[in-house]
């Protein structure tokens, strides 16, 4: 292994996913409560993030495969980032922090595909070293919630304050000089990158791929929105919300670094999302029973694994199956579909479920999870009645075929 490369793609790994654990767990919490918001005004908040990711990665991903280095698109959403972040740490109503996290989460978004990008040209085809980059994501998502837990109990202060934001602007102005140690990625398309990732759609199998990621994935939102006043309402301490959801990442980085390639190798693309998406059923499933706090801490386990699993294993199978001058692009598709369509479906319908199950700011919660725990359980279903693992030759360029008759060879 390249242990000089493979450092650098780690800490922009760990960067990336550092600044959004910093807000996306616990802000629910001071949304709800010292804001004042109601659940769908909450909703509409989180909802900015995959309403920027259905078009800022369309941009981003193409502007990366055409015409600039990725690095460098990275370093300048970052920035700017930065800056909205600090803004919208000193809103207080909804208009105003709405249009602020809107403009963040197109800076945000832009980046996330290009990070991925910069991975796999780095080290192609090879997933053990992919997983081990990886794994810093869920490492820092981990990790900066124990940090911000551990700056409440110093601090004294309680779980709702805007500090997760002031947190998040300061990380983002680390990965700018993250950005400026990276090896240099230049551009290699010369048609249409976007076009080309848009016609894999037209293959029957990577299609149903992508349906299943879209709508499952917006289940996460359910998750992300409820968990942090489930909890409080199960007794778990504000301060320490951000402490108990980080251990799902605790989990995830072990999954990723000692599961996800034996999974990809042994088990294969169709029965690890199978497997992903079943757990986020067995997580929801324990939600609805109403188990104790303590159990409450151990089932996060099952975000983790799910994540692992369903999310990353589908970025996985996205590089594998598209030709490398639009990997990008076809990254983009991706999160597209699950951080844009099917986060910004699920934010809609977790805070409609929300809003209808709440009477005098009291959750019905049996009721709220029995949503995601039914359309999670029909994605397993679907996946394993419906998916097959297509040729990678299938999308090669039409106007190859020495190329793709090769390949099959």
């Amino acid at each position: 292994m390249n242990w000089d490369l493979y450092l650098r793609l780690s800490a922009l790994m760990f960067m990336e996913y550092a600044i959004w654990g910093a807000w996306m767990p616990v802000l629910a919490v001071r949304l709800l409560g010292p804001l004042k918001m109601s659940g769908k005004q909450t909703g509409w908040i989180y909802a900015t993030l995959p309403l920027a990711c259905i078009f800022a990665p369309l941009a981003s991903g193409y502007m990366a495969d055409k015409w600039f280095n990725a690095e460098w698109i990275i370093l300048a959403a970052h920035a700017i980032g930065a800056v909205l972040l600090f803004i919208a740490a000193k809103q207080t109503k909804f208009g105003g922090l709405f249009l602020t996290m809107l403009s963040y989460s197109i800076c945000y978004t832009a980046s996330l595909p290009l990070v991925n990008k910069l991975l796999f040209i780095n080290f192609p085809d090879d997933k053990a070293t992919q997983a081990l980059v990886f794994l810093w994501a869920p490492v820092a998502w981990a990790l900066i919630g124990y940090i911000l837990t551990g700056v409440r109990q110093v601090r004294k202060t309680g779980g709702d304050g805007p500090d997760c934001l002031y947190l998040a602007a300061l990380l983002s102005i680390l990965m700018v000089a993250v950005c400026l140690f990276q090896l240099p990625s230049k551009p290699e398309s010369a048609g249409n990158p976007m076009g080309e990732a848009l016609k894999m759609l037209t293959n029957p199998n990577y299609l149903v791929f992508i349906l299943i990621q879209l709508v499952v994935s917006g289940m996460m939102q359910f998750y992300f929105l409820g968990t942090g006043q489930f909890l409080q309402d199960r007794g778990v301490k504000g301060k320490n919300i951000s402490a108990v959801m980080g251990f799902a990442q605790a989990v995830q980085a072990a999954a990723t670094m000692f599961l996800l390639s034996l999974f990809l190798q042994d088990l294969g693309f169709k029965w690890t999302f199978v497997i992903g998406t079943a757990c986020w059923s067995l997580l929801f499933l324990a939600y609805a029973m109403g188990i104790s706090s303590f159990w409450l801490v151990l089932v996060q386990a099952f975000h983790g694994l799910a994540y692992v699993f369903f999310i990353i294993a589908g970025q996985v199978f996205g590089d594998e199956m598209a030709p490398k001058a639009i990997n990008a692009s076809a990254q983009s598709i991706i999160f597209i579909a699950t951080n844009g369509i099917g986060l910004f479906l699920g934010t809609q319908l977790a805070g409609m479920v929300m809003q209808r199950n709440s009477i005098g700011g009291k959750f019905h919660w049996t009721k709220i999870w029995a949503v995601p725990l039914g359309i999670t359980l029909a994605g397993a279903i679907a996946f394993a009645a419906l998916f097959h693992v297509p040729d990678k030759a299938e999308f090669l360029d039409e106007k190859a075929p020495q190329a793709k008759a090769a390949a099959k060879s």
